[in-house]
């Protein structure tokens, strides 16, 4: 398994943010684009996790009958459920597959800060395909003024330190309002059940989301604060388009 990530994930990604560094010596601007193009690579899953919860939200009518006609009999219910689920080609897990994809990448984007910042910001040569030219000493500022290797320093606050976590906030905002658009698509305007799981998965995350942003923000270096902030941006922006290109469908 070590072996599958080294190889396919962080290898990669690291020739991919020195290939980047090389073009435009930038870190901060090096991480922007690679991880646009992660992004970019991941839409096709990305857009099946948008229809699922789609479908998933079209079946909700369905669930609540379900949930209401076997309210004495969990076994049943569950079955009746799964064979629902199966009827409608759905999963009601589809949408972990894609946070567990990004956790994977943000693990990979964290190791390859954190091998750099204790290679004291060298580029290893032996990481490198051949083809990748080694800049041999990195510059770890974004636009000269945040440290992309850096952690903000609760305990004694600086001046210096304010872009950094004005970018953290950023990130943690974006994430809220990503949240609370996953959100709205996911729950109808239906009444509210006490045993209404998703519904109250969803609002949790709407808080949770933002707040986990601030904890990776606050404890770990920059760079990740920043790959946060543009891979949810990103997001937004493809949910949004997506909504607005099935509406244009669906009046014609």
């Amino acid at each position: 398994m070590s072996f599958l990530f080294n190889d396919l994930i962080y290898r990669p990604i690291y020739n991919l943010l020195i290939l980047a560094y090389d073009v435009i010596p930038d870190f901060g601007v090096a991480i922007i684009l690679v991880t646009v193009l992660i992004k970019a690579i991941l839409i096709p899953l990305s857009r099946k996790q948008i229809e699922s919860q789609k479908k998933m939200t079209e079946m909700q009518p369905k669930i609540k009958e379900l949930q209401a006609k076997y309210k004495n009999n969990k076994e049943e219910q569950s079955k009746a459920l799964m064979e629902l689920y199966k009827t409608n080609k759905a999963n009601p897990l589809s949408g972990c597959l894609p946070l567990i994809v990004q956790l994977v990448f943000l693990i990979a984007i964290y190791r390859v800060l954190f091998n750099i910042s204790q290679a004291g910001l060298a580029v290893e040569t032996e990481g490198l395909y051949s083809f990748i030219k080694n800049p041999g000493q990195i510059n770890h500022m974004f636009l000269g003024i945040i440290n992309m290797s850096s952690v903000v320093n609760l305990s004694s606050i600086t001046l210096k330190e304010v872009p950094q976590i004005i970018l953290i906030l950023a990130a943690a905002v974006a994430q809220y309002f990503q949240s609370k658009m996953m959100m709205s698509k996911q729950m109808p305007a239906a009444p509210k059940s006490e045993n209404d799981f998703a519904r109250t998965m969803s609002k949790q995350m709407l808080y949770l989301g933002p707040l986990l942003t601030l904890f990776i923000g606050f404890k770990f270096p920059a760079g990740l604060a920043l790959y946060w902030l543009v891979s949810t941006g990103f997001m937004i922006v493809q949910q949004y388009y997506i909504e607005r290109l099935e509406e244009s469908e669906g009046k014609r």
